[in-house]
């Protein structure tokens, strides 16, 4: 028996996300234990294997949108690999029905969608925990795997009775008259008051990893994610929402020495989200064990706003826990520390605790935006930094960071049946890749065109994981020369200084 959770929503912890597992694997064992059960499942000599999703509202809204055509919030989906009714298979087990992941057999019998959010209203409303309605929410899930259904005319009693058993039998029995789900969707509105509701800004050198905690938070790519240095150029942000908090967070680009008119901009851009924000994150590398001019610039910076300031030390999980020691004392004589919280961005390890000390220190005061939204950056503008991401991941040092991505033509096109912005069945993009000379033009190129090829593959793809439908990418490559000094074209490409 395997269960594999992905968790991409940061209203419910990992010590939740724990206590949920332990519980769902006992539901999930008691169940196959059960003489409803085919033998088929029992003897296979396979692992029986579920694969649980947690998502926000706007993640179970577009699933909801794109699978059960219904603009709506709902707490749990499930979607079944085999064909079964009642806990019996209609047809018998053939080798496709299996995978092998290192020499082990599994048996994959379908995906759970949760969404926490949803699951906490409900919870309130019933008057008990967080866990114990998503372990209940869970349990549905895997009835409705096993091919119990409760719609379509079927015998509800007889699922609503076997998930009572389980839920009673793993020590978290619910009264039977209390009802299944809400039907309306949980209401946020922009003004409501809050606990803690601000801005935080991103801050640290280039290549840092101040994206890649941005996209965690988020759980979806908001900002490109590259190996090479000043990736970000403009200030990106990300919502992330829970009850009693909103936290707006600042991507920006990395502190350093200006050496054209975009590197300034860049520059001036980080200095403006810090200025305008509640709380500064300022973001050190876990494996030097001194602050370099870049941190001393930015611990400078924070003091200068009278900002608090907490230091996330990334990369955490490269050293040893003994090696942070110097670095935290180091780091500790240029700036006066709210909280040091070791990281992880990108396996996510130390996150919540940093979400923890950042939500402790943002104001009381109403919500900015709706809670369903997780950035700022439309489609057209995310659609433009994915491109640039590609570039950055195919072509040398020195091409990059000499490039700029403009979107010429965002265009949609729906279904003939299509109720709302969700029922896109294409969406057509016509772009410009701008260089500053003729050499990069060719190598953007590539040999018959190969290159440019390669770039507009894999840009499509991510970006069909964002619109969520097919994607037509037609790229072509323009020469600015030193476009990068020249304030029209910056201009131009949305790198505009703002007046204060």
């Amino acid at each position: 028996m395997s269960i594999q959770i992905e968790n991409k929503t940061r209203s419910f912890s990992k010590e939740e996300e724990g206590v949920f597992l332990s519980y769902v694997e006992k539901a999930l064992a008691l169940l196959l234990s059960k003489d409803y059960i085919d033998d088929q499942l029992k003897s296979s000599g396979a692992e029986v294997s579920v694969d649980v999703r947690l998502v926000g509202t706007d993640g179970i809204r577009k699933l909801n949108a794109q699978y059960r055509e219904k603009d709506k919030v709902t707490d749990v989906l499930s979607f079944p690999i085999l064909d079964m009714t009642d806990g019996k298979l209609n047809a018998k087990l053939m080798p496709y029905d299996f995978s092998i992941v290192e020499d082990k057999k599994f048996l994959p019998i379908g995906d759970v969608v949760i969404c926490p959010e949803k699951a906490k209203k409900q919870a309130e409303e019933y008057g008990h925990s967080i866990e114990r309605e998503m372990v209940f929410l869970a349990v549905h899930s895997l009835l409705h795997l096993l091919g119990f259904d409760h719609e379509n005319g079927r015998d509800e009693d007889l699922m609503f009775g076997k998930q009572e058993e389980i839920m009673t039998e793993i020590g978290l029995p619910r009264s039977s008259d209390l009802p299944m789900t809400t039907a309306d969707e949980d209401e946020h509105p922009v003004g409501e008051m809050l606990a803690h509701c601000g801005y935080c800004a991103l801050v640290g050198r280039p290549n840092v990893g101040k994206s890649t905690l941005l996209n965690t938070i988020s759980g979806m790519k908001l900002a490109i994610v590259s190996h090479k240095p000043q990736t970000t150029r403009n200030n990106i942000q990300a919502i992330y929402n829970r009850d009693d908090a909103q936290v707006i967070f600042v991507d920006t680009p990395g502190i350093h020495k200006p050496q054209s008119k975009l590197s300034e901009f860049m520059v001036d851009s980080s200095f403006r989200a810090a200025k305008g924000a509640d709380v500064v994150v300022l973001m050190a590398d876990g494996r030097f064990n001194k602050p370099a001019n870049v941190e001393i610039r930015a611990a400078e910076m924070a003091k200068k706003l009278k900002k608090p300031l907490i230091l996330a030390v990334n990369k955490a999980d490269a050293v040893s826990k003994e090696s942070l020691l110097p670095l935290i004392a180091n780091y500790s004589k240029i700036a006066e520390f709210s909280d040091i919280v070791p990281i992880s961005a990108l396996k996510d390890d130390g996150v919540d605790e940093l979400m923890d000390a950042i939500i402790r220190l943002l104001p009381s005061q109403p919500r900015y935006f709706p809670i369903e939204e997780v950035t700022d950056q439309s489609e057209r503008e995310i659609a433009a930094e994915l491109i640039r991401e590609q570039i950055l991941h195919y072509t040398n040092e020195e091409i990059p960071h000499g490039t700029a991505v403009e979107i010429d033509a965002f265009e949609e096109d729906f279904k003939e049946d299509a109720v709302d912005s969700y029922d896109r069945s294409l969406v057509k993009i016509h772009a410009s890749i701008v260089c500053e000379r003729d050499s990069h033009k060719s190598i953007l190129l590539g040999k018959n065109g190969q290159m440019i090829k390669r770039i507009g593959t894999a840009a499509r793809e991510n970006i069909e994981k964002m619109t969520d439908c097919k994607v037509f990418l037609d790229l072509h490559v323009k020469v600015r020369k030193d476009w990068k000094n020249r304030q029209v074209f910056l201009d131009e490409f949305g790198y505009k200084k703002k007046e204060d």
